[in-house]
């Protein structure tokens, strides 16, 4: 087990869910109502305000995009109420993991988070990621970039016991991954096709109440980070594998230390030492449930924290005045 860093036992857990309930909150209001960028903006003025509240001298390092990119959250932005005196946190967040499916009322929006002391979380660049999860319970190595489709599916199923056909992959549905999905097919796996929040799908490996055996595809590195903090607390196995389009996506990592383009990342290697992972629901989903507004001026969120050097799981219900500050 990971031992506990008195770093981060200066940052209380369930801080952390009150950043992320205040997201939630925030972007739930635009739930529904067609506008991407104003739930996301909504998101993150919130996730920011919340964050400034907090006794640390926190460095993001997975945000919004770079500084030209994004006023708030931005790669390299510190946050807290104590830069310079407090204790120095690494910090990874998606205020809003799932923008269009907010817009559009659809499930498995969820606004996440995961921290770690120093140097605990990759830089990851800006750019798309291969990835290849699994929940608790395999032998290690039992996933492997380098292996194909076919074999990495034949290799979880016989370690689970079962027939390759009894296998289910989780897929983000994009047209980059029409040869992938007709790979599984051809072996004979169930597709759960999702159309967005792949960091909600490689954590829905961990779960066996979805179902979920598999998350495969390519998406977001950075959200490959957070998915990965999450998997450091609940046990599972990650590989990726950083994606350029071009040679301006090859200079940005550059820019965030990364000399070798090819490597193979293990989980390991994106979430490191101890960590907690954040994650409160903004719109009903497999793993959380949304937020919910109630007769009286009151809500409801649903949230999990995780720990990586105790293992523990905590699944938080709060009840909020709207009227009020979440506290």
């Amino acid at each position: 087990m990971v031992q506990g860093s008195s770093t981060l036992d200066r940052v209380l857990v369930l801080e952390m869910v009150r950043v992320t309930e205040a997201a939630a909150i925030a972007a739930s209001r635009l739930t529904g109502r067609g506008d991407e960028k104003a739930a996301d903006a909504a998101a993150a003025e919130a996730m920011h305000l919340a964050f400034n509240d907090l006794y640390m001298d926190g460095t993001i390092v997975i945000g919004e995009g770079e500084q030209d990119e994004a006023p708030i959250l931005y790669k390299g932005e510190k946050v807290g109420n104590a830069i310079g005196s407090g204790p120095r946190i690494d910090i990874a967040l998606d205020p809003l993991e799932g923008t269009t499916i907010t817009a559009k009322a659809g499930p498995n929006a969820l606004t996440v988070l995961a921290i770690a002391e120093e140097g605990g979380l990759l830089n990851a660049p800006e750019v798309y990621m291969e990835k290849l999860a699994v929940g608790p319970g395999y032998p290690d190595g039992v996933i492997n970039l380098d292996k194909s489709v076919r074999e990495n599916v034949e290799a979880v199923a016989a370690a689970k016991g079962v027939d390759p056909h009894e296998i289910i992959v989780c897929v983000l549905d994009r047209p980059r991954h029409e040869k992938l999905i007709a790979e599984l097919r051809a072996i004979g796996c169930g597709v759960m096709l999702i159309p967005d929040g792949d960091i909600a799908g490689v954590i829905a490996t961990t779960d066996p109440e979805t179902g979920i055996d598999i998350y495969m595809g390519s998406g977001g590195a950075p959200e490959g980070v957070l998915a990965c903090a999450a998997l450091r607390c609940v046990g599972g196995q990650f590989k990726g594998r950083l994606l350029f389009r071009n040679d301006d996506e090859r200079l940005r990592a550059r820019k965030w230390g990364i000399t070798d383009m090819d490597r193979i990342y293990d989980l390991n290697d994106l979430a490191r030492g101890d960590c907690i992972f954040a994650a409160t629901g903004v719109t009903d989903g497999s793993l959380l449930g949304g937020v919910k507004r109630l007769p009286g001026g009151k809500l409801t969120t649903q949230s999990v924290v995780m720990r990586a050097s105790t293992g523990t799981v905590r699944w938080v219900k709060g009840e909020h005045r709207v009227d009020r500050k979440p506290v």
